[in-house]
């Protein structure tokens, strides 16, 4: 079709669109249609094409995978650049990076002050002591702060979205002390790859990509007067730090990791075998008017 023709029944579907209508979502919606009807011209895409796409569309949601596949495509891992390019353009700089924050978040973890253990089902791995400082944009300490942190077992689940698993295993919400650290005690995380045979695998194979993710820990940072800082640090070594699928990998996100094997440092954090430790401190950005929101409304599963 000549692009006259395709612009007049555009405009024909359009003008069917009343005030009743949102806005927004009329402006968006359109937008995306308009590209649609451009790509698939341009692309000469067949009939079969287009509805195999839809019935994998359709699958996807059936699988509840898109928040993968968000992340996959580069999304979430681009909303993040455009947020960091808004906030130097409001004049804010520094603070440690964000990153995406991953489909799977459950809030109402256990809460408790300074310190958690977070692996509580068996489970084969290296223990990991990880702590650090939350800080205000003036390097100040914060006490109070809430750390939400929750990581993959060993075999790349996440409770309540893997049926083998406690309600809240690896998963918890930590108050800064009065000098605003954090510690918690886990297991060395793994990476993972995306669901075999799923939706996400399906897409990544025909683009000839991987879906594997390194070894990862997500956080929420929040504290009063402070942004929500939204973030991962990843396990140094991981064959696919700099490789993952979801591009959530960040310069001042990997921080070192040691081997403990000290015998008097083991009977202080009474264990029975050498341990890994990671220091990593918070440091968020002061909350004020005119900037980007940092609160995001996105669904979540609920417990």
């Amino acid at each position: 079709m000549n692009k006259q023709a395709i612009a007049a029944l555009l405009d024909k579907i359009e003008s069917t669109e009343t005030a009743s209508g949102n806005p927004r979502v009329q402006a968006v919606v359109n937008r995306i249609v308009r590209d649609l009807f451009a790509t698939i011209e341009e692309m000469d895409v067949q009939p079969d094409e287009f509805w195999s796409a839809v019935g994998y569309l359709t699958e996807a949601g059936r699988n509840g995978e898109w928040g993968l596949i968000a992340a996959g495509l580069g999304f979430e891992h681009f909303l993040d650049l455009r947020m960091d390019e808004a906030e130097e353009r409001a004049g804010l700089s520094g603070g440690t990076p964000r990153t995406i924050e991953g489909p799977l978040y459950v809030a109402g973890a256990p809460e408790s002050v300074g310190s958690a253990r977070l692996d509580q089902d068996e489970q084969p791995g290296e223990v990991l002591f990880m702590q650090g400082q939350v800080r205000g944009a003036d390097g100040s300490p914060v006490a109070g702060a809430l750390v939400e942190v929750w990581h993959a077992n060993h075999l790349g689940g996440y409770s309540f979205f893997d049926p083998t698993q406690s309600p809240y295993n690896l998963r918890r919400s930590i108050r800064t002390d009065a000098d605003g650290r954090y510690r918690f005690r886990s297991k060395v995380p793994v990476g993972y790859s995306v669901p075999p045979g799923g939706s996400t695998e399906k897409l990544l194979t025909l683009l000839g990509r991987h879906g594997t993710r390194p070894a990862h820990i997500h956080f929420f940072v929040t504290a009063p007067g402070h942004r929500k800082l939204t973030t991962q640090i990843n396990i140094d070594g991981d064959p696919y730090l700099w490789d993952d699928f979801a591009f959530a990998t960040r310069e001042g996100l990997v921080p070192a990791m040691r081997k403990v094997d000290d015998a008097a440092a083991l009977r202080a954090r009474e264990v029975d075998a050498p341990y890994y430790a990671i220091d990593f401190d918070f440091d968020l950005q002061a909350a004020r008017d005119g900037l980007p929101a940092d609160q995001i409304e996105r669904a979540h599963f609920e417990a």
